[in-house]
Formats: structure tokens, sequence, C-alpha cells
């Protein structure tokens, strides 16, 4: 078995990517400061990994250094970032230093101690400006808004590494993720998981829009499926995973809505609206144009993952109705811990 690095293991997907490095037998060095991961998230029906994750930050130079130093890590999965667009946009330095600074912190210790693999996070938000569907990896519009160009320029600097030192990298650009453990109850959570927790609480929730607005969507489990199977390429390397299909925000509220069994009808306010909870980027000489907020609202996605399948033969197995279902009985179990 291999020695495996984990960045953002106390987050949804570091932590689900942990648990299933842990069960097939791999050592793992788990890295989280916490900021918006959990340690719920972290604790599993046979094995807690609460004690074992370093709290540290991934642009601590010393500390990634000492690390990789001292151990011979084989694979880098490079998880950790800001992701909640909201927060980039408000607060850019951080959302730059943590997303494109921490990622060549990691880069640059890997190149100085060695590791076969990292594989980095990327986003298919990316593609935000994309009007060709579905879309594939090779060519696309640049991004507008800060988190999508933070991923585009950390995957530039991943290029820039694997050409100049021969590392290997590939760059794993996720369609929306959910599962058991998204989350639920910070400010501003993934939609689903602010679907869920509403529902449970028997709230009104509130949708942006007409609820027409159609992303991509894949399941957890899968997203492993895939990390793991890249493991042994070599070179660079950037690949959607990517479901191939997508669900308006009104056909997942009504599957939730029957899993759950509740009849509430949702509020739909501007697309807007949304944006209004973060007033300062309506503030100071030049505010943030209606227009591109309205378009991330009612941004259309659909990711084509035929490369995946080809190259990596790589399939997503679960289907929107049995995710949502286990990661609805998750979300209760963990909720009812929580009145």
């Amino acid at each position: 078995m291999s020695k495996i690095l984990i960045t953002g293991a106390a987050g949804f997907i570091g932590s689900q990517l942990a648990y299933r490095l842990w069960k097939e037998g791999n050592e793992l060095i788990l890295i989280d400061n916490f900021s918006y991961g959990s340690k719920d998230n972290l604790i599993f029906l046979d094995h807690d990994f609460t004690n074992e994750v370093i709290n540290m930050d991934i642009r601590d130079k010393e500390g990634m250094r000492k690390i990789l130093s001292k151990e011979s890590v084989e694979y880098i999965y490079h998880i950790a970032g800001i992701a909640p667009l909201p927060d980039c946009q408000t607060d850019p330095q951080e959302a730059i230093d943590v997303n494109v600074g921490g990622t060549v912190n990691i880069l640059e210790s890997a190149r100085r101690f060695g590791a076969k693999k990292i594989i980095f996070a990327s986003t298919n938000a990316i593609y935000e400006n994309v009007k060709d569907f579905p879309t594939n990896e090779n060519k696309f519009d640049l991004p507008t808004l800060i988190y999508p160009n933070t991923k585009y320029v950390a995957e530039r600097f991943c290029e820039s590494y694997c050409n100049t030192y021969g590392m290997n990298i590939t760059c794993l650009r996720f369609a929306n993720v959910y599962g058991p453990h998204i989350d639920c109850v910070r400010k501003q959570p993934p939609f689903i998981g602010y679907m869920i927790r509403e529902l449970f609480y028997d709230r009104v929730p509130v949708f942006h829009s007409d609820g027409k607005q159609r992303r991509d969507y894949i399941y957890v489990e899968d997203l492993i499926d895939l990390a793991l199977s890249v493991q042994k390429s070599d070179g660079f390397d950037c690949v959607n995973v990517s479901s191939n299909q997508n669900y308006s925000v009104n056909e997942l509220y009504n599957i939730a809505c029957k899993l759950m069994n509740k009849n509430i009808k949702a509020k739909y306010m501007t697309s807007g609206e949304y944006w209004r909870k973060y007033p300062e980027l309506y503030e100071g000489a030049y505010p943030i144009k209606n227009e591109i907020l309205e378009h991330e609202v009612n941004k259309y996605s659909l990711c084509d993952n035929s490369y995946a399948k080809e190259k990596y033969n790589w399939e997503p197995k679960v289907s929107i109705e049995e995710g949502l279902k286990n990661s609805i009985e998750y979300e209760i179990d963990l909720l009812l811990k929580l009145v």
C-alpha cells in the first residue's frame, strides 16, 4: 500500500477520500486548518480520524516541507482551498493566497522532497463563460469571478511544474459534488446541503431565479473512484469529473421533498437577491456588476466526461435519486445531533 498526503482532510471531499484510502490499507497523512473542515466529517462508524489530523495551513512553508522531508509520501491529494464563491469574491486576497499560494507551496515542497504524483482539486466553475455544451477539457473562455480564476491560475502553476521539473500532476475539474458529509450548517452551504437543512427544519427554502437553472452534479464516491484511477498517469493532465447529466433546482427539490416526505413550497426571489447578503460587493468606487452576479445564479453547466471514460475506464455509477437518498440520511443524523 502507499503513503498518501491529503490536504483539506476534514472537509466534505477530503474526509470521504481519507476514509476510502484508509479502508484500502494506505498510510495517511491528513492536513486541515479547520477553517472550513469539520471534526464531524472525520468520524465514521468503524474509524475516527479526529486525532490523526495535523492542524496546519497549506501556506505554512516550514510545516509542509518538514512533513515531506520526513515522510516518504508517494501521492498528494490537494483538496484544501476556499470554495464558496461569496467568500472568494468578498476577500479576493485571502482566496488567492490560499488557493494559489497554498497550491504553489505544496508544489514546491513536493518538488524538493519528492512525490510520485499530485492530484489537484480544481473545478468546473472555470467553464463559467462557456456557451457550447457539453464542455470538454480542451478549450474554454477564461473565467470572470475570483474563485474560478484562482483554480485556473493554480492549474497553470501545476502545468508549469510539470513542464519545468518533470513532475506528474492531474487536475480534476469537479462538477457540483454531493453525497454524505456535504456541508449543511455553514452560512452559505452548497445548494443540496441547504435544501436538505431547510426541509429538515420544516422551513421554506429560498431559491433564486425561477429554479429552472441546470447544473452538473457528481456523487462523491464516483469522484473518488476517478481520483484513485488517475494515480498512475504521468505528466500533466486535466480531467472533467462529471456525470454528463444535469438537473434543475426544481427537479432536485422535488426529489428531495419526495424522499423526505415533505410538502413545502419553495419561495423564489430574483437572481440579484442572492448576493445582497454581501453588501461589501456593492460598496466602493466600483461596485460589482449586476449582470455578472445574475449570470452566476442562472449559469448552466454540463461537462463532457468522455475523456475520463476513454483514458481511465471510469464511469459514474450512482443515480441522482440514490445519491440524494444517501445524502439525506446522513444529514438528518447529523442535524438530529444538533437539535
